[in-house]
């Protein structure tokens, strides 16, 4: 397997990250209320803008590749969509934001554009999802609230291929598919097998965590056609609606709180175990493959890494293991560094490169631990069957 690209940006959590179209800009939090801005200089990141306008922690970020608009949600119950225009003055281009009306009383905490990218949704913690479309005669982006049957705080949102569907979890145990049709900005979409006649707010599918954890993340499929959910029980869940089948992977890890998947068979999954975990799978079935990373090796961030199931479980759950069957407390070593590339949870995962076909060869994550890492996902695939995993 090929070595990951280890970039250690900050001794501080990166709460969100995402790359512009071109792959030479980056735009992260580091858990406070200003955007950074990075630019890529030969082999590193250097910072070369700062966006703030943002009163409290940003808590995600979307870069639309083909607008090369930025969309930052925060904890100050605020969204901004950032575009670049040439400065009066010096004739630089600089990022400037337009306003965005959410009408929320609540952290805004996860936002998404469309495929289109000519709207986005942006979850919250007043249990409502904000699908902002753009009104050019006020000059600002303006918000229809996805309520029902929401109960709690939406932690993830993702968009179905159409522009129309939304998928949702929350900390009410639940992943949702919402139809987010506007009249004005959407054509009539095409049947689907989440339905058929789609007006706003229709609710296409709920389901259930299976051992009531909350809903970390969600993803639909490249087709839209099948849906997978991670949640706080430590399982990933998809979802063929067309069945109905639900596929259940109980891990024997550390939940995963963030999710993509990088090709009609493959997802890619991360969080608190500290390395990206692979799923492979069909309508037939779906196994554990293996993880990007290593945890047997010695514990070095800037060293090559590849991975099997057996390696999955991280130092961090195997100290909560032994608290629990054999009552060690302490470590007999006072090396406190993982056996991974990532030193604390994994926050984001995105996809980074995709190949001719458009299935994703390159995915990107980053972490409470400061450190980005660009993964090949590629060669993971021929871990398919050589390294197995229980099907379910």
């Amino acid at each position: 397997m090929s070595t990951p690209e280890v970039y250690s940006i900050a001794q501080t959590p990166i709460s969100c990250h995402a790359f512009s179209a071109d792959r030479r800009q980056l735009a992260l939090s580091l858990n406070d209320n200003n955007v950074n801005i990075y630019t890529k200089h030969g082999k590193e990141w250097q910072l070369t803008e700062t966006l703030s306008e943002h009163d409290k922690a940003i808590t995600s970020i979307d870069w639309a590749p083909r607008t090369n608009h930025i969309v930052t949600a925060s904890q100050d119950r605020n969204a901004y969509v950032w575009s670049q225009s040439p400065d009066p003055a010096t004739g630089r281009m600089v990022w400037k934001p337009t306003l965005v009306l959410l009408r929320i009383n609540r952290a805004a905490t996860f936002v998404r554009w469309s495929p289109n990218e000519d709207k986005f949704a942006v979850a919250s913690g007043a249990r409502a999802i904000a699908i902002c479309s753009f009104d050019p005669e006020n000059n600002w982006w303006v918000a229809r609230q996805l309520k029902k049957p929401i109960r709690s705080t939406v932690l993830s949102v993702d968009w179905h291929p159409n522009n129309v569907l939304l998928a949702a979890g929350s900390a009410d145990m639940k992943a949702r598919v919402f139809s987010a049709y506007i009249k004005d900005v959407d054509k009539r979409p095409a049947p689907t097998v989440w339905g058929e006649k789609l007006p706003f707010n229709t609710v296409c599918g709920e389901y259930a965590s299976p051992a009531g954890g909350w809903v970390h993340a969600v993803g639909f499929s490249p087709s839209g056609d099948a849906l997978a959910f991670a949640s706080h029980d430590s399982s990933i869940n998809i979802v063929y609606p067309n069945g109905p089948t639900i596929y259940n992977i109980r891990q024997q890890t550390l939940p995963c709180v963030t999710l993509t998947w990088t090709a009609e068979d493959t997802i890619v999954a991360a969080g608190h175990d500290c390395q990206p975990a692979v799923y492979s799978g069909s309508a037939a079935g779906w196994s554990l493959v293996g993880t990007l990373d290593d945890a047997s090796g010695t514990s070095k961030a800037g060293s090559a890494r590849a991975g099997g199931v057996g390696r999955l479980n991280s130092a961090a759950f195997n100290t909560f293991r032994n608290a629990d069957t054999r009552g060690h407390t302490t470590e007999t070593t006072t090396n406190t560094e993982l056996l991974t590339i990532h030193q604390n949870t994994i926050t984001s995962v995105r996809p980074y490169e995709r190949g001719s076909d458009g299935v994703v060869t390159r995915v990107s994550t980053s972490g409470v631990d400061g450190k980005l890492v660009v993964w090949n996902v590629s060669a993971v695939t021929g871990l398919t069957g050589r390294l197995g995993g229980l099907r379910v």
